[in-house]
């Protein structure tokens, strides 16, 4: 016959954090909090066993070094992207909704987007699917292999560099961001003209706009540029 538990024993034991048993995901999910809320240089694999209450030494059962783990957050970050239906018919908005996915989803985990600058081909296999996809949006538009190989490569470095410059917060508030922006505009009105006539002589363009317009500026540029290649042979 057993013996009873103590109440206060029962309550003890019911307050007790239970321990989560160690997986690959977990472990990369628990990466990808730790740089939310400290930043891509937080994460390491002592950071990352202290939140799970083990040791460093039992992540490398699942995990080679840092750089693998930094990959494969990237690559968990990357599976938060959406992967439209081909429309050949739709081919220019179609592939800009997967760029407007990728600055968003990189700009949401501050960090990240240096791990792709680090990374000369990401293949994990959510970054396997997307590539697939922009490359099927491409090829079914009728664009030659070369044109399709190298769009997906220039438009990924100008989705990252974008979310890089977005998540940079530069050590500055954003009122300390829009000072020094004021005193930029303020820096060129004051330039000789004659010595720099077009920075003076555009200076109201040049401060005009926001991060969003700038954005879709370029990515209509990068897109009716591809489109200009649609006569090129395979």
């Amino acid at each position: 016959m057993s013996v009873p538990v103590p109440p206060w024993q029962q309550r003890a034991a019911r307050d007790r954090p239970t321990k989560r048993p160690l997986s690959l995901e977990l472990i990369v999910r628990t990466a990808l909090e730790l740089l939310d809320s400290e930043g891509l240089d937080a994460v390491s694999m002592r950071k990352v066993a202290q939140r799970l209450g083990t040791g460093a030494a039992s992540l490398y059962a699942y995990v080679r070094n840092k750089d693998e783990l930094h990959e494969l957050m990237l690559d968990l970050v990357i599976g938060e992207i959406r992967v439209p239906e081909l429309d050949p018919e739709k081919w220019q908005e179609t592939l800009k909704d997967l760029i407007r996915q990728q600055v968003e989803v990189l700009t949401a985990h501050p960090g990240i987007a240096q791990v792709v600058m680090r990374t000369p081909a990401p293949a994990g296999p959510n970054a396997l699917i997307v590539s697939e996809a922009m490359m099927a949006i491409l090829r079914t538009a009728g664009f030659s292999d070369r044109v399709v190989a190298f769009s997906v490569d220039t438009l990924a470095l100008f989705a990252t560099a974008v979310a890089m410059e977005r998540s940079a917060d530069f050590g500055l508030s954003d009122a300390e961001r829009g000072e020094r922006m004021e005193m930029i505009g303020r820096y060129f009105a004051e330039l000789p003209a004659d010595r720099f006539p077009t920075i003076v002589g555009i200076l109201p363009a040049l401060m005009s706009g926001d991060e969003d317009e700038r954005f879709e500026f370029g990515l209509d540029i990068l897109i009716r540029g591809i489109a200009a290649h649609a006569t090129d042979s395979v």
